[in-house]
């Protein structure tokens, strides 16, 4: 389990504050179950403070508890995700038009170096990387709006796609019809143009989700049996023809 040890001061903050990264950083995949004794073990604590957090990420919409009361990383269908793609092409654009006043030459050369690592994540099928990269772009490109509770609401929401990702990277690899929209962006910072900017943010959930919008309609329709491991192939279910072979 890829979490880090906690020390013992401030154990219930420190150790959400971990499993929520873990979450945005795609470390947990969509429908996977977390044991709290494996995670206390995992980060060298006891279970009160991981049972606490867990609770706290319950409330934040990252995990979900079932009947019987096993927990799970929230795992997205398509309507769900088309509501959440929907908020977020609201809040997102609106948080990176606020944050533009604030993003200098310095920022800006920060986030560009982040997109190249991202590319090259990806062209090395460093999947993890890679998602660890797009989800620090886009912190980048809002915190410094300076305005906390409109970047909870926003993490709050990538709680959620975080573990999405893992289908991101590599069955459903993001693809754009021209310019990267990443790259729009940066080029609208600098000349700062916030409708530029707003549509960059918008268009790149758009387009770069365009091939997970398909993947998930395969799943929902049967043709593909969901994923059960990050980064694992998903499986096409036999045509009839196939069956009878």
């Amino acid at each position: 389990m890829e979490l880090a040890r906690i020390d013992r001061e401030n154990l219930t903050g420190r150790v959400t504050a971990e499993l929520r990264a873990a979450l945005l950083e795609g470390r947990f995949r969509p429908g996977q179950r977390l044991k709290i004794r494996e995670v206390a073990a995992s980060m060298g604590v006891s279970e009160t403070p991981v049972r606490e957090a867990v609770m706290q990420l319950i409330r934040d919409g990252g995990l979900t508890m079932r009947p019987g009361g096993a927990i799970t990383v929230v795992r997205l269908d398509l309507a769900a995700y088309f509501e959440l793609r929907k908020i977020r092409q609201e809040l997102e654009p609106l948080a990176a038009a606020e944050a533009m006043p604030h993003q200098g030459p310095a920022q800006i050369a920060a986030l560009a170096k982040i997109h190249a690592e991202l590319l090259a994540a990806e062209k090395a099928r460093d999947w993890r990387g890679a998602i660890i990269l797009n989800w620090r772009f886009h912190h980048g490109l809002y915190a410094p709006a300076g305005m906390p509770a409109l970047m909870q609401i926003i993490e709050n929401l990538h709680l959620r796609i975080g573990p999405l990702m893992n289908f991101v990277y590599p069955h459903a690899l993001p693809s754009y019809e021209g310019t990267h929209q990443h790259l729009n962006a940066l080029d609208a910072l600098r000349r700062r143009d916030a409708r530029a900017l707003r549509q960059a943010v918008r268009q790149d959930m758009i387009e770069g989700g365009r091939a997970l919008v398909r993947l998930l309609t395969e799943i929902e329709a049967g043709r593909i049996v969901p994923l059960e491991h990050a980064n694992a192939a998903p499986a096409r279910r036999p045509s009839r023809k196939g069956a009878r072979k």
